[in-house]
């Protein structure tokens, strides 16, 4: 909770917003092990796509690279530092906070010689809650971004999908009248 409260504050988001949505929320963890390939460029670990969640924390467990995050149309590695975690913004907080902080579309590869091993956990909402852009952030220079819907139905609909780089945020997304 402390993460996520401290990233709300920065953009004075109520510490109550945060703890309303995320207090009695759900976390779920997922061990990832990726075998050795010797031929790795004709697989793939770990689609790419976002996490739909609010939070992910990421801890590689051996120093081998294999997490790639997308930028500017590029995949760039991800080096694992030993004993540090890798924060990832989400899909849900991403639309939190009206597109400020993004989430990272990011992918998994596998090594030729080598296995690959993390831990990721995935902090969600409260499943009776109700997401959507933080009111004090909304604006009208900065109209929101994406609709409000009950977390409920956000991961009935997501998990009816494939899973597909950020293609469920984008469903999110409010068409702009202006466009």
């Amino acid at each position: 909770m402390t993460l996520l409260e401290l990233m709300g504050r920065a953009l004075q988001i109520e510490k109550e917003l945060i703890r309303e949505l995320f207090e009695d929320g759900m976390q779920n963890m997922r061990m990832n092990y990726y075998p050795p390939c010797p031929q790795p460029e004709l697989v793939i670990g770990l689609k790419p796509h976002s996490d739909a969640v609010g939070l992910t924390i990421l801890l590689q467990l051996n120093e081998i690279e294999g997490l790639q995050v997308r930028k500017e149309g590029n995949w760039i590695p991800v080096k694992p530092l030993p004993n540090a975690f890798i924060v990832n913004i989400g899909d849900i907080f991403e639309i939190v906070t009206n597109g400020i902080y993004r989430s990272v579309q990011h992918r998994a590869t596998v090594n030729s010689v080598k296995e690959r091993l993390s831990i990721a956990t995935f902090y969600n909402p409260n499943v009776q809650g109700e997401i959507g852009p933080a009111h004090n952030l909304i604006t009208p220079q900065t109209p929101a971004l994406f609709r409000r819907v009950g977390v409920e139905k956000y991961f009935k609909d997501l998990f009816a999908r494939e899973l597909d780089g950020k293609s469920y945020l984008d469903v999110m997304r409010i068409e702009s009248k202006t466009a």
